[in-house]
C-alpha cells in the first residue's frame, strides 16, 4: 500500500510539473510566476546590452557554444525540472513518514515578519548556502569533476550563467531545502522576486559586458568579479576565488576576492580543458569514471 502512495506521489508531480511547464509556455500562469518567459525575456534583455555595450569587441554575438549554452538554459531549467520533481516529492514523503517536516526542523520563525523582510532574509541565507556550496565544488575533487562542466566555459555570455551538469541540481536542491528549514519551514510568498533576482544577477555575472555596480561591488556579484572566477590561472595554492553566486560580500568577508586587473582579456578554462568533452551529452555523464579526474 505504502509503495503505491509512493508511486502516485511520483507520478502525480511528474505529470504536475509538466503540465505547470505546459501552461507557463502558453500563458495559463499568472505573469509574474512564469519562469518559462521570465527566463527568456531576462536573457534577451542582457544580451541585447551585450550587443549594444561588449566588453570584448572581438568577441562574436554568437559566440563560441552559444547554442550550447542555450540548450543547457532550458535543459537544466526545465527538462530537468520535469524528470526529477517526483523523486523530490517522494522523498518529501518519506520524510512526512516519519513525522520530519521543514517546519518541525526550522531554526527561525518568520511566519509573522513583514514580507520584505522575509524576502531579504530568504535571499541572504539561501545566497550563502549556494556560495558555501560553490566553495566545496571547487575544493573537493569528486565534485570539481562535476562541476567542470560550467569552467568548460572558453568564452563568457549570458547564456554561459546555467551551463552546469546535472549532479549539481541535486547538490543544490537539498540546500535550497535546509534554508527553507532554517527560516521557518516556509518559502515567502514572494519568493519569485527572488528568483527573478538571481536569475538576472547571474545572467549579468557571465554576460560579455563591463559593469561593476560602484560602490555596491562589495555587496553585489558582477561581470568583472565572475571573469577572474573563471580565469585559468588562479593564485598558487587556492582551489579557486570569488565564488560570490548573487552576493559578493562573503568573498570580501572570508578573503577569497580576487581582482587583479579589469581588462576582460584573460584566458579562461581550467588546465586539461582542451580534452573536456565538447557536447552535452558526454558533458553531463562526466564525472562517474574513476580516471576522470
Amino acid at each position: 500500500m505504502q509503495m503505491e502512495q509512493y508511486l502516485n506521489t511520483f507520478i502525480n508531480a511528474f505529470n504536475g510539473t509538466i503540465d505547470w511547464t505546459w501552461k507557463s509556455i502558453i500563458f495559463e500562469v499568472q505573469w509574474y510566476t512564469n519562469y518559462f518567459w521570465g527566463l527568456i525575456i531576462i536573457s534577451l534583455f542582457v544580451w541585447c546590452l551585450e550587443i549594444a555595450f561588449p566588453w570584448r569587441k572581438n568577441q562574436a554575438i554568437f559566440r563560441r557554444d552559444f547554442w550550447l549554452d542555450v540548450f543547457y538554459m532550458f535543459s537544466n531549467f526545465f527538462i530537468f525540472s520535469i524528470v526529477i520533481s517526483g523523486v523530490y516529492e517522494v522523498l518529501e514523503l518519506l520524510f512526512n513518514n516519519f513525522n520530519i517536516t521543514t517546519k518541525s526542523l526550522s531554526l527561525i520563525n518568520t511566519l509573522h515578519w513583514p514580507h520584505w523582510l522575509q524576502l531579504l532574509v530568504f535571499f541572504i541565507v539561501l545566497d550563502f548556502l549556494q556560495w558555501l556550496t560553490h566553495v566545496l565544488l571547487h575544493k573537493y575533487t569528486f565534485l570539481w569533476k562535476f562541476h567542470k562542466v560550467h569552467h568548460s566555459v572558453k568564452e563568457m555570455g549570458f547564456a554561459a550563467h546555467l551551463r552546469y551538469h546535472w549532479m549539481e541540481n541535486i547538490l543544490y536542491k537539498p540546500l535550497k531545502t535546509f534554508g527553507v528549514m532554517i527560516i521557518g519551514g516556509f518559502e515567502p510568498e514572494q519568493a519569485y522576486i527572488v528568483h527573478f533576482i538571481a536569475i538576472t544577477i547571474g545572467h549579468f555575472n557571465h554576460a560579455n559586458i563591463k559593469i561593476t555596480w560602484g560602490v555596491f561591488k562589495y555587496v553585489i556579484n558582477n561581470p568583472v568579479m565572475h571573469l577572474y572566477h573563471h580565469a585559468y590561472a588562479i593564485p598558487k595554492g587556492k582551489h579557486g576565488m570569488n565564488y560570490a553566486i548573487s552576493l559578493s560580500l562573503w568573498d570580501y568577508i572570508f578573503k577569497t576576492n580576487y581582482i587583479p586587473e579589469d581588462s576582460g582579456t584573460i584566458e579562461i578554462g581550467f588546465k586539461g580543458d582542451d580534452k573536456f568533452p565538447t557536447d552535452f551529452i558526454n558533458q553531463n555523464l562526466y564525472g562517474f569514471k574513476k580516471h576522470q579526474k
